[in-house]
């Protein structure tokens, strides 16, 4: 594969369930070195994706090429996936399970042994390769599926949902192991809930809904797009507001969080406004912890994207 050959290209897919269209013309293209976040809610079509980028479902139209290399052996070399379930066997010692999916893999001995020494360094895992998997916790578990994923050194790893089950500091762990590959030239396709997670370590991100992946684009850069100079008013009670302070909240355009201790508008903001905002409530008698302003994240654009879709549905 060249320098300039995109690790994964795809353009006008159509995948149809039925009489169904799952995804209707998408297109998206990840560049070696490239950590690209999938974004979109549950039934979307990210797994559907996934499962074409990988030859398991065949599409009515469109191409998928894979580091320059059209549907077939060839293509299926180039990927290393991460499945959203653990995908291990638990009985075996980390080193058993890598040498079980290196032979697996049509790897000889002596390639499958550098393979592990290579991998294991990629995901910080050599000190755990005597360990047995059932032992283990999520977090390295899922270092043991990428390592398990990339023992072939593939052009594009796709990587299901990697942080579910995971506590703060695996996630952070493995949002390191994530870098490392990409700064190797491994492509990483991550398809994720965890907003943050995307808009942490991610130089692309992608919203898949309605069958085609829009918007697309730098996180920062899809942000500003959609809100400007708007900033997020985040408000923290100290107790449940009463029903009639919640009609208080939600008609000056607050929206709930946390339970309702937590709320939260979008709108042109600065210093002066959190503190008239301050004083007016406390003359309603809600009692603030904090007030304070941030610049919208993933999160606001998914909520916001998502109610888009439902009022174009809705047509």
């Amino acid at each position: 594969m060249s320098e300039t050959t995109a690790a994964l290209n795809i353009e006008g897919l159509v995948v149809r369930y039925g009489d169904r269209d799952v995804l209707r013309g998408l297109g998206l293209s990840v560049a070696r070195g490239e950590i690209y976040g999938l974004l979109g809610p549950n039934g979307a079509g990210k797994t559907t994706l996934i499962r074409t980028i990988c030859g398991r479902v065949r599409p009515v139209s469109g191409r998928v090429i894979v580091a320059g290399h059209a549907p077939g052996r060839t293509a299926l070399r180039q990927i290393g996936l991460v499945p959203q379930e653990i995908a291990l066997y638990t009985h075996l010692t980390v080193r058993e399970n890598l040498e079980v999916f290196g032979r697996l893999s049509g790897m000889g001995a002596a390639s499958t042994q550098a393979a592990i020494e290579w991998a294991c360094a990629a995901a910080n895992l050599t000190s755990r390769l005597n360990d047995r998997i059932d032992i283990l916790s999520g977090g390295w578990k899922r270092r043991v599926n990428i390592a398990a994923a990339i023992l072939h050194r593939p052009a594009l790893l796709i990587l299901d949902e990697p942080t579910v089950g995971v506590d703060v500091d695996a996630r952070n762990g493995l949002h390191e192991v994530i870098q490392q590959l990409s700064q190797t030239g491994m492509a990483v396709l991550l398809a994720t809930h965890d907003l943050d997670q995307a808009e942490t370590i991610c130089n692309s991100v992608g919203f898949l809904r309605a069958g085609v992946v829009a918007p697309q684009g730098r996180p920062r850069e899809l942000i500003a797009e959609a809100f400007g100079s708007q900033k997020e008013v985040i408000l923290e009670l100290r107790q449940l507001p009463s029903p009639d302070r919640v009609v208080v909240l939600e008609r000056a355009g607050f929206s709930a969080f946390n339970g309702g201790l937590g709320w939260v508008m979008l709108g042109q903001a600065n210093e002066r406004t959190v503190a008239e905002l301050s004083a007016s409530l406390e003359q309603a008698g809600i009692e603030a912890r904090e007030v304070r302003l941030r610049g919208p994240g993933l999160d606001r654009l998914f909520v916001h994207l998502s109610r888009a879709t439902r009022m174009e549905g809705a047509r």
